[in-house]
């Protein structure tokens, strides 16, 4: 059997995983695939799914080498975990090992500092409408947007797996952050962040801080520490996306320039059918300036100013130079609130969506989820493409 065979078999494991990882015609995930794993570990990665796993039950597995030692298996796995080419989490003492989506999962398990070659290999996968159609159709998604302010006003509602604070404070220690990978690749690239100059703004609670700082990477803080960054990323105007569960274990600070996520949702016509929000900015004409803050700040281009002609301007001014009026469109708003942060007319504030969308427990609910909804996958694909086109 060819190394080849060992590449194709784990690509079509990963894609019956609750996230797809698709083939695509230039074969782009298969030299993802040969830079992460050795072919032994591609071997054996096929007996994991995104379910963690105990080594007794990794062994037992069907696919694995007959009389297949436990201290090679297990160095094999260690290996994957150390690349973060595979995910690991401790639980009732006992170590598990499970595998991991393209995003959010291996891209990422690079915390921050990703090999050149990698990111080239990820660079062309992430090209292939086949891997975009994947990523959207994973419902409900991934991440989730959530309010930037620290406190945020009762009189919101919010719910508490919506407050950052209470997230912060009610999440297990240990606590890294990460510099982000996506401005990482920006600067690989030669691309200059237009937000900010900090580097190390993504957080990682409990398991996900846990795996980080056993593959020796990111920087461990205190519970403090990372309401000190979150404050920061707010000033910066960076929006809050945490995995899609009540207790997240990670937290990304996104600016629209280099974020993936985020711009992959600039560039749909209806991004709100493939995020998860539960607000979205509302502003009150009567006391909007016009001054095109809130314009700028936003990472998602779904605010603009009119002017009184229904023409819309990037400054926040009409082509007359009298002011305008900011206006939200709907169908692009997150909800993230770096809009409101700093306008000084206090013109524009958050409301609840009409349908509330909670998350799921956990990550491993969260996939379930997603798992079950690709039962009917090739009607799926089709809807994700006419939603894709704003159709």
């Amino acid at each position: 059997m060819s190394d080849l065979t060992f590449y194709r078999s784990l690509q079509e494991h990963l894609d019956r995983q609750a996230v797809g990882f698709p083939a695509t015609p230039a074969g782009a995930e298969l030299r993802f695939l040969q830079k992460l794993f050795t072919p032994d570990e591609a071997r054996l990665a096929v007996n994991l799914s995104y379910r963690p796993a105990s080594i007794e039950e990794i062994m037992k597995a069907p696919l694995q080498a007959s009389g297949a030692e436990r201290g090679k298996t297990l160095g094999l796995l260690e290996s994957m975990v150390s690349k973060g080419a595979i995910g690991w989490k401790e639980k009732d003492g006992t170590g598990r090992w499970f595998l991991l989506p393209m995003v959010v999962g291996m891209y990422e398990g690079q915390d921050g500092h990703i090999a050149p070659e990698i990111q080239a290999a990820a660079d062309a996968y992430f090209a292939t409408r086949e891997w975009g159609t994947a990523m959207l159709a994973a419902a409900p998604s991934q991440m989730r947007t959530i309010p930037v302010g620290i406190d945020v006003p009762v009189v919101h509602h919010v719910a508490s797996y919506e407050q950052i604070r209470a997230i912060v404070e009610a999440a297990p220690g240990p606590f890294v952050v990460i510099p982000c990978i996506c401005r990482e690749s920006a600067a690989w690239k030669g691309k200059r962040c237009s937000k900010t100059t900090r580097t190390e703004t993504c957080l990682g609670f409990g398991e996900t801080a846990a795996v980080v700082l056993k593959r020796k990477h990111g920087r461990e803080i205190s519970r403090e520490e990372v309401i000190t960054i979150l404050r920061e990323n707010e000033k910066d105007g960076l929006v809050l996306q945490p995995s899609n569960a009540r207790n997240p274990v990670f937290v990304c600070s996104c600016c629209g320039c280099c974020c993936g996520m985020l711009g992959m949702q600039r560039r749909l016509p209806h991004p709100l059918a493939f995020w998860t929000a539960n607000f979205h900015a509302v502003v009150h004409a009567d006391a909007c300036t016009g001054c095109g803050t809130c314009a700028t700040r936003c990472q998602v281009d779904a605010v603009a100013v009119h002017d009184s002609a229904g023409g819309t301007t990037a400054t926040g001014k009409s082509a007359g130079g009298s002011a305008g009026t900011a206006m939200v469109d709907i169908n692009r708003c997150i909800g993230c609130g770096v809009c409101t942060t700093t306008c000084a007319a206090e013109a524009i504030r958050l409301e609840k969506n009409a349908a509330e969308a909670i998350p799921p427990a956990n990550e491993e609910e969260l996939y379930d989820m997603i798992r079950s909804g690709r039962k009917g996958w090739p009607d799926t694909k089709e809807e994700v493409m006419r939603r894709m086109l704003g159709k």
